[in-house]
């Protein structure tokens, strides 16, 4: 969802939305990242949320590319079903490129410090 709502994520509880402050900190650690997922002319399928979800399992912090969707809203219908399948948020999106974020579920595991404030 948008940094005002809330998404539940897949055990049931719910992840609360970043706010501004967070997703400018958190495109700031993407800015060195490569795109770890590729979506090509076969859009979003199964394969590709199953990707998306490994690598935000692994990574926490992750960037997408779109290879062959050049419309601003088609991205947004995308990104808008990869949010609701993988319990994650969008923290920015720049030309072909959406980089999105999910809190690792195991504390211990987390690989990034989101600052509160």
């Amino acid at each position: 969802m948008g940094c005002r709502g809330v998404a539940p994520d897949k055990n049931g509880g719910n992840v609360d939305g970043l706010k501004g402050f967070q997703k400018k900190y958190l495109r700031g650690v993407a800015h060195g990242m490569k795109p770890v997922v590729l979506i090509g002319q076969s859009g979003l399928t199964p394969g590709v949320i199953k990707a998306v979800d490994e690598a935000l399992e692994t990574h926490e912090l992750i960037k997408i590319k779109f290879n062959d969707f050049k419309e601003k809203d088609q991205k947004k219908e995308i990104v808008k079903v990869i949010e609701t399948d993988t319990s994650s948020e969008m923290v920015g999106m720049i030309g072909h490129l959406a980089i999105f974020f999910r809190k690792h579920r195991d504390p211990e595991k987390r690989k990034i410090a989101v600052p509160a404030r």
